[in-house]
């Protein structure tokens, strides 16, 4: 292939590469990761990386770089590193620019993935290749994962944390302002339903209104279990208190006839203390069932939280580096990897509030400064 000149090419590159996540209304017809997915596989072996690209599900593969090593002194086996982004994007309707334009402007790149996550893929992607002579004779092994789904499902991270055994340290690529997300919130997605009788609309008397039922829970989601739900949880030294948005509502058939079912999906992001006090799926049943016995709870999806030790030593080189630690309200594929046994934190160049809005973008000093920090901290591990 032939390669960009310098970081800021690299994220034009990936930036004019559709790799839209195809769950819910993609807007456009450019989804899937496979092109990204091999463009990603190119760059990295033209580093100097072992690459084969890992399909998860059809036309969507994880791809996956080994850096060559030395043998250690001692002859024992080196500890593993995993540079780990994502290779999809959310969706781009509604965006007021040009989603896979790249444009080099006002010292930014503009257009889908410039910040999350392909601005923080290419800082880490241009230190890897800025570094591959020196990588061998580091004192860890160096890999990279470009992970498929992380906008929905996670699927990517889960197959990798399954087939490709645990790491000592996985660093996964997010727009934080090169801090060090160490611990994050998880997210249960589950529907609430309720149930009634169907009825002519001109007798409602002779039915039950599933959608009245729910509106008396939709009140008490909103005022009791929300404080039920701070109280439980606790207030996190870094995230705050857990917390519920009911997110969407659907009941009924037609304006004539009394509805006989209504379903409200709820998002409720959890801290750590929630869970080591029961979990929000428990707290959420038991609640709904109180004020209305016969309605029932779902889980739709469930992301778990982050809380890696903050003293594991290559976290402490991080944090040496320049990336004090930090906790986010958001969560990732961190914690699908800390889940199967691999300490994983969240860092990159740009901003999460650029993340998802209709003209993203990464500032060129951004993805400058997040090369600068990932060589600085590659070299580190060399003592």
């Amino acid at each position: 292939m032939l390669l960009p000149a310098n970081v800021i090419e690299l994220t034009q590159a990936l930036v004019r590469i559709p790799s839209v996540n195809p769950d819910g209304d993609p807007g456009t017809d450019g989804i899937g990761e496979e092109r990204c997915a091999r463009f990603v596989g190119e760059f990295l072996a033209a580093s100097g990386a072992a690459v084969t690209l890992d399909e998860v599900e059809p036309g969507r593969p994880n791809v996956i770089g080994r850096f060559p090593t030395n043998p250690s002194a001692d002859g024992k086996p080196k500890p593993r590193i995993l540079f780990a982004p994502h290779t999809d994007t959310v969706s781009v309707g509604g965006m007021t620019i040009d989603p896979f334009g790249g444009e080099l402007r006002d010292g930014k790149v503009w257009g889908r993935g410039a910040s999350d996550t392909k601005g923080p893929m290419a800082s880490f992607l241009w230190a890897l290749h800025e570094m591959r002579e020196e990588i061998p004779a580091l004192p860890v092994e160096v890999h990279f994962a470009g992970f498929m789904s992380e906008e929905s499902a996670q699927l990517g991270s889960q197959h990798f944390a399954k087939h490709h055994g645990r790491y000592d340290l996985a660093i996964i690529g997010e727009p934080t302002s090169l801090k060090t997300v160490f611990r994050h919130k998880g997210c249960l997605w589950a529907d609430v339903h309720t149930t009634g009788v169907a009825v002519h609309g001109a007798t409602p008397e002779l039915g039950v209104n599933a959608i009245v039922k729910m509106a008396k829970l939709v009140a008490a989601l909103d005022n009791e279990f929300r404080e039920l739900l701070a109280d439980t949880s606790g207030a996190d030294e870094w995230l705050g208190v857990s917390t519920i948005n009911l997110g969407m509502i659907q009941g009924g058939t037609r304006s004539n006839i009394v509805a006989d079912a209504c379903k409200l999906r709820v998002d409720i992001r959890t801290t750590p203390g929630l869970q080591r006090a029961g979990g929000a799926l428990a707290l959420l049943t038991d609640f709904v069932q109180r004020i209305d016995e016969t309605a029932r709870v779902t889980v739709a999806s469930e992301a778990f939280h982050l809380d890696t030790d903050p003293a594991n030593p290559f976290v402490q080189k991080l944090i040496d580096t320049g990336g004090e630690l930090t906790g986010a309200p958001w969560f990732c594929d961190a914690a699908f990897l800390a889940a199967a046994g691999t300490p994983a934190i969240a860092i990159g160049p740009g901003s999460i509030a650029q993340a998802h809005t209709k003209d993203e973008f990464i500032a060129v000093s951004d993805l400058e400064a997040g090369v600068d920090f990932f060589r600085r901290f590659l070299t580190s591990l060399a003592g």
